[in-house]
């Protein structure tokens, strides 16, 4: 995790203009500073540090998250352009700072301004002087903790305590809570007074209440008091009573109830003067109705939460083996897809019947590719291209496609929302998971109907978050798919993500879409949920997080290279530890006019590199013993910074494809791949410039 974290505030620094810096050039940096950068790039606390006359500010990959808007903008930046707003309240203690002495605040307010408005914010500083190589001081370093949330409950907190403290004192009931003691008598045989209310002193009689136990209050009446309480105690059963007080003719009516854990040995008493009933039995019931209200409400929470909870435990196990399983099967793949194009290719092409057994074998691999994918992508381990996305565009774009998958019997309505927000997924999978549910709209319609896809702004607030486990309360893009067709049961839903669940009957579908949809949707962050009824249809909900700041027009993606023959004169590295896809790949490469070099690992292949400088393109697997691809690839360009990498695998849990995004400046073939995929991607990677 340290290493990680390192890694991102270097890259932090590596991305930076530092001509536009009044720092310069790193490499120009004194070695008290770089001394400093790199103490703050191995913390995990977030940290920043201004140095020379403007205080120009250096900053790691946790902090970076702290800046909100204000990052990347205030790397390299002066501190009080940074942090303008807040300079009166904060340029006192940086002063103290330059003057040679540290010094700590703890939950200093602020009103920021980092994601396009002010908004109030409390921290926790930690103020160091830097000096240089001569003692002299240069600047600052600062730890830094941002407390909102804390002091938000904390204020909560105490706003609460003072409700309670204002019911507690001026409500008519009186209230007290006792404590049980062991004592002459027994165990349990006496209790202690630790709270009470001026009510419960007026009603009882007996001013200054805390703190006295009962046998010495009164000891006549101990025994009683002790025996009803104690039962309460013991047992965990309420009881409700009324008696007389002789000493102040008064008629009470008592409620008791345990206050858990039985430890505490603490039980509540409430009760009231009934010898008068304007308005005190009519707030003990409502009191009583409302806290029944609240525990049947908290315990259908927690029954609500608990099934979340396990259904997505149950999701991550399945995820984790169809992941391993749709790796292992990607490798078999890749060495039957790689023979069929070449047996068809250099041996077939003038058998007509040999060639259609082939198409029958290519077609099946594509089918099982097919398959694999989608089990990556219910696991949530297929490699993701996010990208600013505008949903309604993607929608109005998917028509014509959606027209065609669903047939004249099927009306398509699209209700877009104005103002929609922007969103981070990758496309090409949103378009597939918004074709898997209109395919099975469509087949819940067998006789026809209507298909409405809508967009629309939500917010998840943290009432429905926490009853989905893994869901963060905030702002969502919502892309809901509805049909008027037959509907699920309670109990299909519970289970309609699960993978190879169906019920269509055979030979209609895998049992993936809807799974291939779920792993989709929570690989980007976000949350899918469905609303039916059978015979009322259904609606598929898709909520993806909304992306802040985005760009006016989408990113536009390039069309992919055709295939192309080489002439021979250019030098492939093919390095994969498989022998058997090895084989395979080296005669693809070859069949496709390459020079062909191969290695079993990292060490043969830098041997290879050494010994070979006409090898222009490096093709590896990424999953290898001991060092991987990508490691390998880092340690080959370091040699040989003009070398061309196109990295491959079937599983993506590997050093190029992290939290499910696929690296920037990647290159990645998936397995199994054709032969024209592979001709045309290894063209692209040689054809690029660096």
């Amino acid at each position: 995790m340290i290493d990680d974290h390192r890694e991102r505030s270097i890259e932090l620094l590596a991305a930076t203009d530092w001509t536009r810096s009044p720092l310069g050039s790193p490499e120009t940096w004194p070695e008290a500073l770089r001394n400093a950068v790199s103490l703050m790039q191995d913390s995990l606390m977030p940290m920043w540090l201004g140095w020379g006359p403007e205080l120009a500010m250096v900053y790691n990959a946790s902090y970076a998250e702290m800046l909100g808007g204000k990052h990347p903008a205030a790397m390299g930046a002066p501190l009080q352009q940074v942090w303008g707003e807040v300079w009166a309240d904060v340029s006192t203690l940086i002063d103290t700072a330059l003057a040679g002495r540290a010094l700590y605040r703890e939950d200093l307010p602020l009103r920021v301004r980092r994601n396009g408005f002010e908004e109030p914010a409390w921290f926790t500083f930690a103020y160091t002087p830097l000096r240089d190589s001569a003692g002299t001081v240069q600047g600052l370093i600062c730890n830094v903790w941002e407390t909102t949330e804390k002091v938000r409950q904390l204020q909560r907190l105490d706003e609460s305590e003072r409700q309670f403290h204002t019911l507690f004192e001026r409500m008519d009931e009186g209230f007290c809570v006792i404590e049980f003691l062991d004592g002459p008598h027994g165990p349990l045989s006496d209790y202690i007074h630790v709270l009470a209310n001026p009510a419960y002193a007026a009603n009882a009689g007996i001013p200054d209440v805390v703190g006295q136990k009962v046998r010495e209050m009164v000891p006549a009446e101990a025994d009683g008091w002790v025996e009803i309480y104690r039962n309460v105690l013991t047992s965990g059963v309420p009881v409700r009573f009324e008696r007389e007080l002789e000493r102040t003719g008064r008629y009470l009516e008592l409620a008791a109830f345990r206050i858990d854990p039985p430890e505490r040995r603490q039980v509540a008493v409430l009760f009231q003067d009934v010898t008068r009933r304007h308005r005190s039995d009519r707030a003990l019931r409502e009191l009583n109705d409302t806290l029944e209200r609240r525990v049947e409400q908290e315990l259908a929470h927690r029954l609500r939460t608990e099934e979340a909870l396990r259904q997505s435990q149950k999701m991550e196990a399945v995820g984790q083996l169809t992941g391993g399983i749709a790796h292992d099967f990607n490798n078999m793949l890749a060495v039957v897809v790689s023979a069929l194009d070449l047996l068809a290719r250099k041996y077939l092409q003038d058998d007509p019947l040999a060639m259609r057994y082939v198409d029958a074998a290519r077609n099946g691999t594509k089918r099982a590719a097919q398959l694999t994918h989608r089990l990556l992508a219910f696991s949530r381990q297929q490699p993701l291209r996010p990208e600013a996305l505008n949903a309604n565009r993607l929608v109005s774009g998917m028509s014509d496609l959606l027209r065609h998958a669903l047939g004249a019997s099927i009306q398509l309505e699209a209700v877009q929302a104005g103002g929609l927000w922007r969103t981070h997924a990758d496309p090409n999978q949103l378009e597939n998971a918004i074709l898997n549910l209109a395919v099975n709209a469509r087949d819940a319609m067998p006789d026809g109907g209507r298909l409405t896809i809508e967009t629309g702004n939500a917010f998840l607030d943290d009432r429905y978050a926490a009853e989905q486990v893994g869901l963060l309360p905030g702002q969502y893009v919502m892309v809901a798919v509805t049909d008027t067709g037959n509907g699920m049961t309670p109990e299909v839903i519970s289970r309609a993500f699960d993978p190879f669940f169906t019920t269509k009957e055979v030979g209609r579908g895998t049992g993936l879409g809807l799974s291939q949809v779920y792993g989709f949707v929570k690989q980007s962050g976000g949350h899918v949920k469905i609303y039916s009824e059978p015979g009322q249809g259904t609606t598929v909900k898709i909520y993806l997080p909304r992306l802040l700041h985005a760009q006016d027009e989408d990113a536009q993606t390039s069309p992919a290279p055709l295939t192309a023959h080489a002439d021979g004169r250019e030098t492939v590295l093919v390095v994969e530890d498989e022998a058997a896809v090895r084989a395979m790949s080296v005669d693809a490469l070859s069949e496709l006019g390459y020079r062909v070099l191969e290695a079993d690992g990292a060490e043969a292949a830098l041997r290879l590199l050494d010994a070979h400088p006409e090898i222009a393109l490096m093709f590896a697997d990424v999953v290898m013993p001991g060092m991987n691809g990508r490691k390998l690839a880092d340690e080959a360009r370091r040699r040989r910074p003009d070398l061309k990498v196109l990295f491959t695998t079937g599983y993506t849990r590997n050093a190029v494809v992290h939290n499910g995004v696929l690296d920037a400046g990647v290159d990645l073939l998936g397995k199994p791949f054709t032969l024209e995929e592979l001709g045309a991607s290894v063209r692209a990677v040689l054809d690029k410039e660096r």
